[in-house]
């Protein structure tokens, strides 16, 4: 069962795997697919089990995240946000585990400490993501030398 292997799954029980492993759903995808564009309702979590996700914030995409194998992506709708905050688009041919948010978060209510290690771990994603982002942006800026001011 792929999701038990995940960091942010890992070391809960059986029994609440098992609930979130049957609210799962496995899909597949061509590179080129879409799953969801920035600014499309969020409602569903997802976790990536083959190939490759690019993660495109912005129009041009101008910050953009590589998503791996065993990657997380698409918790805008764990955070309480209404829309995805970037497009999601496979760079190959990928195998993905859907989890429907409402149900997600419904099996957490129901075992509060499970739920409070996942969102810990959770935050650590967000947070490696947003210092990617940050130097990504800064990277961007030293490469175009100092500002000038005058």
């Amino acid at each position: 069962m792929f999701i038990k292997e995940i960091d942010l799954f890992k070391g809960m029980g059986v029994e609440v795997i098992d609930e979130i492993f049957k609210i799962s759903v496995a899909e597949s995808y061509s590179d080129g697919d879409i799953l969801f564009k920035q600014g499309d309702p969020a409602h569903n979590f997802y976790l990536l089990e083959q190939g490759e996700i690019r993660l495109s914030i912005g129009e041009e995409g101008h910050i953009n995240f590589i998503m791996s194998p065993g990657d997380a992506f698409g918790w805008s709708s764990l955070a309480d946000r209404d829309v995805y905050t970037a497009t999601a688009e496979c760079k190959l041919p990928s195998k993905v585990i859907k989890i429907e948010t409402d149900k997600l978060n419904k099996i957490f209510e129901k075992y509060p400490a499970i739920g409070l290690i996942f969102f810990k771990r959770l935050s650590g994603v967000i947070g490696d993501r947003l210092i990617r982002a940050y130097n990504t942006i800064l990277s961007a800026y030293k490469g175009e030398g100092q500002p000038s001011y005058g």
